[in-house]
Formats: C-alpha cells, structure tokens, sequence
C-alpha cells in the first residue's frame, strides 16, 4: 500500500514562493486501479514525480509498504518494487529494444519470455526486438515498449503512468487501453494513471480528483463526475476518445 501523509510542494517563481501541492493525504491500495485526475495546472504529473522521487516534497511523508520511503531515491523506489512510465518516453539511442526488457527483468530471458512480454502490449517480437529504442519508433510504440519493461520487472508492485494518452494516435491509445485492463485483470500490482482521458476514467476501480493543488474528492466515476463538472463549469477538462491525437 501507497500512503502520502500532508505532502507539500513548493518552488520559487521570479522571487515568489508558489505553492504546487497543499497537504495531500491518501492511500492507494494494493492491486487496485486508480486514475488521478483534475484541470491543467492543478499539480496532478508533480505528484506523479513526488511518488516516484524524481522531485522530494517541501514537507510531508511517503510510506510504501509500511516503509518510509520519503528520502529514498528512485533506484531505491524502483527496487523497492515502484515502476513509473513517462508522459514522453525516453529514447535510447544504441540500446535495442531486446536490451532494454533485459535491463528491466534484471536478468537473461529465454526468447519465449522475451516475445510474450512484447505481444502483450501488441507488438511483434520479429518486427521489434532489434531495433533501437531512438527516433525511428513512434510515439505509441514507445509507450507500449515502455509498458513492456514495466511488465518485464517482475517486483513492480506498483506501476505509475504519467498521462499514458499524451502525443498517441488513436490505434495505439485503444491499444494501450486493452493493455491496462489485462494489467488490471491480472491483479498482480498497483496501477497508478495521471489521465484526464475518459476512456481511462472509466476502467478505473478509484478516482482522485484534484484542484488547485488539493485533492477534492475521491470516488468512482459516477461520484466524481458531478464534482468536476463543479470545478470547470460546463467545460470538460477530461478527454472523449475522439480526442485522442
């Protein structure tokens, strides 16, 4: 279990000290699918970061499995069993993508192994397995590869995806859902969506909503859906599959 005790986040603008995130509490837990949600700006991908330990709170405690983990790095995060997947993937240039699975399984796969875990995320091993994680793969290639290490690492425990939606055409993002409800029904980790994407918001067992750095309500869809319509007025700030790019 995931516990976030009063986190804070603060950063120095031109002089000013602007406050990000103000005293977030929750517990997200074991192998259930919870989505975060909220308007842009309202600090949902710094708590992603904060979860993961690429930024640290101003003040505030992080428990994973009983542990603090406030001050672990994320090495120490990941090998505690966090994976966290980027809203831009990072490309690789020289590593191939059989590399890369390796380096995530922390150990030598067969073949087999290899291919399953690439044709779980709807990519063809003979097509992909040698060729380099660089610019010649495609945004959504690349988030599916990315999935593909995160189900490769064998300890994740809980696995966060920062806007998994973003820069995707729409083949890969009905992809990249079909891949997240198998993930789910599996059952055998945490899942951790920042994602203002309807589709996502659906499949999800819990919603966070967050607002202006607070989180506002938590709920299922049903219930958190009357409240974001509160907060941006008759505008909506999550996305119909439609607009998906």
């Amino acid at each position: 279990m995931l516990e976030l005790k009063n986190i804070c986040f603060e950063v120095l603008q031109e002089g000013k000290v602007k406050q990000i995130l103000s005293g977030i509490n929750l517990k997200l837990q074991d192998e259930k699918f919870t989505v975060i949600t909220g308007p842009n700006g309202s600090g949902k991908s710094t708590l992603a970061k904060i979860i993961i330990g690429i930024e640290k709170p101003t003040s505030g405690e992080i428990f994973f499995n009983g542990i603090n983990i406030t001050n672990f790095s994320i090495t120490e995060r990941a090998q505690a069993g966090m994976s966290f997947a980027f809203q831009q993937p990072v490309r690789f240039k020289g590593i191939t993508v059989r590399d890369l699975i390796q380096l995530a399984a922390g150990r030598c796969c067969d073949e087999q192994k290899l291919c399953s875990y690439l044709l779980e995320v709807g990519l063809c091993a003979r097509d992909y397995m040698e060729r380099e994680v660089d610019a010649s793969l495609s945004g959504g290639e690349l988030k599916r590869i990315e999935i593909a290490t995160i189900i490769a690492k064998q300890n994740t425990k809980l696995a966060v995806f920062d806007e998994p939606e973003a820069g995707i055409d729409l083949w890969s993002f009905h992809k990249l859902i079909r891949v997240f409800e198998k993930m789910h029904k599996a059952k055998k980790r945490a899942i951790l969506i920042i994602s203002h994407q309807e589709r996502i918001l659906n499949i999800a067992d819990e919603i966070i909503l967050i607002s202006n750095g607070q989180v506002k309500k938590i709920g299922t869809r049903d219930e958190i859906l009357p409240e974001m319509m509160d907060i941006v007025g008759n505008c909506k700030f999550y996305q119909s599959e439609d607009a998906v790019e």
